[in-house]
């Protein structure tokens, strides 16, 4: 039962996914394709949550830690590359 919920979970999260994907490959404007990429990373996230738990393996929680403090340095320079300015500045 608990099993069924989890993949009707993962089953919306690739649904969202798609539309995700639409707006980073079709976004209007480079601040527009960010957000798509760092809402992309926060699916990523809940994703490998919801497969550890069907799996009931922790180490996809350890991924999905990891996932995160790199997508947050990535949104960082990406915020940094729009505004203009150099990553070493």
């Amino acid at each position: 039962y608990q099993g069924d919920i989890i993949f009707k979970l993962i089953n919306v999260i690739l649904f969202s996914t798609l539309f995700v994907l639409f707006r980073v490959i079709f976004g209007p404007s480079p601040a527009d394709r960010i957000v798509a990429v760092d809402i992309l990373g926060i699916l990523i996230i809940g994703m490998l949550a919801l497969i550890g738990l069907y799996y009931d393996k922790s180490f996809f929680m350890d991924i999905g830690l990891i996932w995160a403090l790199l997508s947050f340095i990535a949104s960082l320079a990406f915020a940094k590359i729009l505004e203009g300015r150099q990553l070493d500045d």
